[in-house]
């Protein structure tokens, strides 16, 4: 066994010394290696800076738009080829159309229930009722419509649901009193109701256009309305037609909302103007043209905010769209604030 051994010794100490001069070349070889593949990218970062920095955009920005002409009438016979977009001044092609649109339709219904409707609130829900049925007995079976309160706190009084029983015995039962926080249930019903939704989406609010109690500001409300895609439809009911004793500060501002999110604000009176006016809405929804394109070529700037304008060739008619949307920017901090409001569901309510 000696004699053997040391052979086997020997050939242990051979392959030590061949792995150890094996390793060596590996090491060598790593090491050039390593020194050319350095070399290519510091060449290749070289060139980079060199090289112009191309933004490619690929998010599809929807827009939803009606179209009428001087008489007022709702205009739903247009083509593609018709619309003209621009974003921040840059010229878009129209790359997706659809006229009268049966895609899903998420509403959110806003109904003020504080202390200076107390009056009219019965008729006011009467009115909704009937809108609600007419909505949701034609039209798009995947319709679905979310239901809120709001006095000085904004109640989820029902989430989207297409059951019309549901909803209608849910408002027949809403009650409030106090002060009116309009701004905070625009915020909260955009961002925790119909910013998630799919599909077309729409804000009717039915409120005299008062605002007492609210943390959230008209601009705030405006940028939650615009980060979710939604029209903004304000029924601003009047039971006086005169200045005084109204909320003219409201309606304008109300108004402001409206447009700038391509909806429509209405001015009844109530009783039939209530229910014709919720009728237009239908109308208005029934009529829509879904424009989307893919941004190119837009000229950014700091602010996320992008101006969008929609035209139609006919100079006779008018585009009733969103004024933009909040895209790509040369830099920015961050989105909108959002602030920890919460919409209360109705068993778990509490008063500020």
């Amino acid at each position: 066994m000696a004699r053997f051994g040391w052979k086997e010794s020997g050939m242990r100490i051979f392959r030590s010394l061949a792995d150890v001069c094996l390793s060596r070349s590996r090491v060598r070889k790593g090491a050039v290696i390593l020194l050319l593949t350095a070399a290519a990218f510091a060449g290749a970062l070289l060139l980079a800076q060199d090289q112009p920095v191309i933004r490619v955009d690929v998010r599809l920005v929807h827009i939803l738009a009606t179209v009428r002409n001087k008489a007022g009438q709702l205009v739903g016979s247009l083509q593609k080829a018709d619309f003209e977009i621009s974003d921040n001044g840059a010229k878009q092609e129209v790359a997706v159309f659809e006229r009268q649109t049966d895609q899903p339709l998420s509403i959110a219904l806003l109904i003020d229930v504080s202390g200076s409707t107390a009056i009219d609130l019965k008729s006011e829900i009467d009115s909704a009722a009937k809108f609600l049925h007419a909505l949701l007995t034609q039209g798009n079976p995947q319709d679905a419509v979310a239901l809120y309160s709001f006095d000085d706190t904004v109640t989820l009084e029902q989430n989207f649901t297409h059951n019309l029983t549901v909803l209608q015995d849910k408002l027949k039962r809403i009650h409030g009193d106090a002060g009116t926080s309009l701004y905070d249930a625009i915020f909260l019903a955009a961002r925790e109701g119909l910013e998630a939704r799919q599909g077309r989406k729409a804000m009717v609010i039915v409120s005299d256009g008062g605002n007492t109690t609210s943390a959230k500001t008209t601009q705030q409300a405006l940028e939650a309305a615009q980060m979710a895609d939604t029209l903004v439809y304000p029924v601003v009911v009047m039971p006086i037609t005169n200045g005084a004793g109204r909320n003219t500060g409201g309606e304008h501002a109300l108004t402001f909302i409206a447009q700038n999110t391509g909806g429509t604000p209405f001015f009844p009176m109530l009783g039939a103007q209530l229910d014709r006016d919720f009728n237009a809405i239908i109308a208005e929804l029934r009529t829509e043209y879904l424009l989307g394109f893919y941004p190119h070529d837009v000229p950014l700037s700091k602010d996320r905010y992008h101006k969008l304008i929609v035209r139609v060739k006919q100079p006779d008619l008018q585009v009733s769209a969103r004024g933009g949307y909040y895209g790509e920017a040369e830099s920015y901090s961050s989105s909108p604030q959002g602030g920890d409001l919460s919409a209360e569901p109705r068993e778990t309510r509490k008063k500020k």
